[in-house]
């Protein structure tokens, strides 16, 4: 039997029974398959430059060793979120132009089946994406956000003390506190320990044979054992010298409070906010599930416009839509928060333009005539 008469049986049971069909599901794995590819691609390049800025961090000392991989799995979560607009737009100009290249195309359109079935294989996978992504934009992303910023602010607050280790020298509090030890013990307890820090003008030395780290009301504590302390300044002879069965000395006073950002508060919290930068917030995480579907019905009839200009040329017109459309949304964020278009306005003009330019190409390609009778056929006019 001929593909042309399997396209042909397959669209009359699309059009008799309304149910997925053979060639639905292969224009659906086909698609989803692209889809995963593109973005994977642009997922670990974005969460790959912001592993090295992580891992930087983790090198310095400001984060620990580990929290890293948690924060580069959240973030992750943020990318995909983030780009899964861009990743399907470019995913289906890239299947229906392999299709056009392919005469896959002409095949289905000469048994029968014309954009209205390539609009329905299409939108039965766009239509439960957008349903995960408003999930992921409204729910995981803030989330996401909001622990990136708790585990990075509880490093924060332990970052003098991180990286101690026996047998090394380090310098903690801006360099007013200097710390050795010969040997750290499997409980954390430290063996010989030597001390050099500056309080009242003054330079003391602090010999211990014991030490440990300790969270005290004050703050952050190296308690020593069975020691000796020199206070003084070098070429005075004013010295105190005192021995000790424990002395504490201070190694982190800083207190940091945890400052949400817009992005990481909850879209519950946004909801019940009338002021115009959670407004703006709230419009942006719903950007993401209206983009995947704004910018998949520009995709069909755009990747008909140069059938055989091949991957890259899809490529390149996808990159070029994407980057105008990535503007638009940011200028109109900033528009909502200054109060230079109405809030209901918002980010909905650009998608009213993405449904614009998609008609327009659409009648270009198959006449006015054509589109009033595919929306007549379905009932909408």
């Amino acid at each position: 039997m001929s593909c042309l008469s399997i396209a042909s049986k397959e669209i009359e049971k699309v059009r008799s029974y309304r149910f997925i069909s053979v060639l639905d599901r292969l224009i659906m794995i086909d698609l989803l398959k692209t889809l995963l590819a593109v973005l994977s691609v642009i997922v670990i390049i974005i969460v790959s430059r912001k592993f090295i800025k992580v891992l930087a961090k983790a090198i310095e000392g400001n984060i620990a060793n580990e929290t890293v991989l948690s924060i580069l799995g959240l973030n992750t979560v943020i990318a995909i979120n983030a780009f899964l607009p861009a990743a399907i737009f470019m995913a289906i100009l890239m299947m229906l132009g392999r299709m056009y290249r392919d005469n896959e195309i002409v095949a289905i359109a000469s048994a029968g089946g014309g954009v209205g079935l390539i609009f329905r294989a299409v939108f039965l996978l766009v239509i439960p994406l957008s349903v995960v992504a408003t999930g992921s934009s409204m729910i995981a992303t803030p989330w996401a956000e909001a622990k990136i910023q708790s585990l990075m602010h509880e490093d924060k607050k332990s970052s003098d003390i991180r990286g101690i280790a026996a047998g090394r020298f380090s310098e903690y509090s801006q360099g007013e506190l200097v710390f050795y030890t010969e040997d750290i013990t499997a409980d954390n307890r430290m063996i010989n320990v030597f001390v050099q820090n500056r309080g009242g003008g003054k330079l003391g030395i602090v010999n211990a044979k014991y030490g440990r780290i300790q969270h005290l009301p004050g703050g952050v504590y190296l308690v020593l054992e069975q020691g000796q302390r020199i206070q003084g300044n070098p070429g005075d002879r004013d010295f105190i010298i005192e021995n000790f069965d424990e002395y504490a000395v201070r190694m982190e006073k800083k207190t940091t409070v945890l400052q949400q950002k817009r992005h990481a508060v909850p879209s519950a919290q946004l909801w019940a906010s009338e002021k115009l930068p959670d407004v703006a917030e709230i419009q942006k995480r719903l950007s993401v599930p209206l983009a995947v579907v704004f910018l998949s019905f520009l995709a069909i009839p755009l990747a008909k416009l140069a059938p055989r200009g091949g991957v890259y040329s899809s490529l390149a017109v996808a990159f070029g839509i994407y980057f105008i459309f990535g503007n638009l949304r940011r200028v109109s964020h900033s528009w909502v928060v200054n109060e230079i278009i109405p809030v209901w306005v918002g980010y909905f003009w650009i998608y009213f333009i993405l449904l614009v330019l998609g008609a327009v190409l659409l009648i270009r390609l198959y006449g006015i005539k054509w589109v009033g009778m595919w929306f007549k056929e379905r009932g909408v006019v």
